[in-house]
């Protein structure tokens, strides 16, 4: 999944997922314009093993993420020379992780891999316009986490906007439970659309050390998702997130 090589930036000129567009308006007499983006609206799914008493994750690369990475990285003021054994061995690891530029850019310039990687929940675009929420967020779970749930078993959380300056897209997050009889095969995502997808599991009792530690690169959802099922599926099991 780290592996990451021949890099190359281009303009979008168009896109299947995003659509760019410019609005004018007036707001109380002011002119005013926006740019924003049109895209599809996702699920996403808290998934619960209560065989294991595990949260079952996503990991994966996000070209967005490590390219936002690499922008911060150029502005950033150069190190001092003097280091520490530890920081060399650190940038020598770091330096060995087979990144390549695009044309005219030395791989040393390019972040890690791993920069661009991060823990979500199981999540979906709303695509389909034959199947329902619930039967779209049933599919996901399948595919990227290998867990057969019947959609009936899927429980609303809640609806939000995303993205509010740029998108504005709702996503709808569900939550399931399941047990390691719903597993079905290893999950992954789906290959013929480009997915490359690792399934993680946080124990119950970490969940919350690790909802709030900064260093575990994640989604706000992942943050949201572990909050909700503290103050409202904790009490009913009588178990520990460890807050």
């Amino acid at each position: 999944m780290e592996e990451i090589n021949n890099i190359e930036v281009v303009p979008c000129t168009e896109s299947h997922y995003l659509k760019p567009f410019r609005v004018h308006y007036s707001q109380n007499g002011t002119k005013k314009s926006w740019d924003f983006m049109r895209t599809h609206d996702s699920v996403s799914v808290l998934i619960f093993n209560t065989t294991s008493h595990c949260f079952v994750l996503v990991k994966q690369f996000r070209p967005a993420v490590y390219m936002c990475e690499w922008e911060n990285a150029k502005t950033q003021p150069p190190k001092s020379a003097e280091k520490t054994e530890e920081g060399a061995a650190e940038a020598a690891a770091e330096s060995q992780e087979g990144q390549s530029a695009s044309e005219g850019e030395s791989s040393s310039q390019w972040p890690p891999a791993s920069a661009g990687v991060t823990y979500e929940l199981c999540a979906g675009l709303v695509d389909k316009p034959d199947l329902s929420l619930e039967e779209i967020a049933r599919q996901e779970v399948l595919e990227e986490c290998g867990y057969d749930v019947p959609a009936s078993k899927l429980k609303k959380i809640t609806s939000y906007r995303s993205g509010v300056g740029v998108t504005g897209a709702k996503q709808t997050m569900f939550y399931a439970e399941v047990s390691d009889d719903n597993c079905v095969s290893p999950g992954g995502g789906e290959p013929r659309e480009g997915e490359l997808i690792e399934v993680v599991k946080v124990p119950l009792h970490e969940a919350m050390t690790f909802a709030y530690d900064e260093r575990i690169p994640k989604t706000m959802g992942v943050i949201f998702s572990f909050i909700w099922f503290h103050n409202n599926m904790s009490p009913k099991y009588k178990i520990s997130t460890n807050v």
